[in-house]
């Protein structure tokens, strides 16, 4: 019996065409944001998906200060660090690092939900977070929205 199956497309890397995502981080819980941006940067929201490959997006985080967290986690989600020196461990609480750091808690959030491999990192470059509401990839994001609505009016975006 000879059954001919179709083949199943693969993306080439040159081929990839990222966006520019903006997610607002104002009033979100932290864990739940994270999920979202880590599933745009990997491009699991994308048909074309495949693992091995970057087919995901840019994401861009603003108000990163201004991040939910729930239960007691402020006090006692610890972030650790170690030097590599005896006595070198350093520990700073979710609420300490909010006040220092507020983009690093949403970083590390991310990173932890990506590949840990050469890919991972690659997609984690994609990542950019503001404390604030300003940033400046407007123009990016701009090109990138103009370009998504041509390619959904059935026109060939590239």
């Amino acid at each position: 019996m000879n059954l001919k199956r179709a083949k199943t497309y693969q993306p080439k890397e040159r081929e990839l065409v990222p966006y520019w995502h903006v997610v607002d981080a104002q009033g979100q819980v932290l864990g739940r944001l994270a999920s979202h941006v880590a599933r745009l940067l990997m491009g699991k929201h994308k048909p074309i998906y495949t693992p091995h490959l970057p087919v995901g997006d840019y994401v861009v985080v603003i108000n990163a200060a201004k991040v939910r967290v729930t239960g007691r986690k402020l006090t006692q989600k610890l972030y650790r660090r170690h030097s590599g020196y005896m006595g070198g461990l350093k520990e700073i609480s979710l609420r300490d690092m909010l006040a220092r750091h507020p983009e690093r808690v949403i970083e590390l959030a991310v990173k932890r939900m990506l590949p840990k491999n050469r890919l991972g990192r690659k997609l984690l470059r994609r990542l950019k977070v503001y404390a604030g509401p300003q940033h400046p990839h407007e123009a990016q994001v701009r090109w990138s929205q103009r370009r998504l609505a041509t390619s959904a009016g059935g026109e060939q975006g590239g």
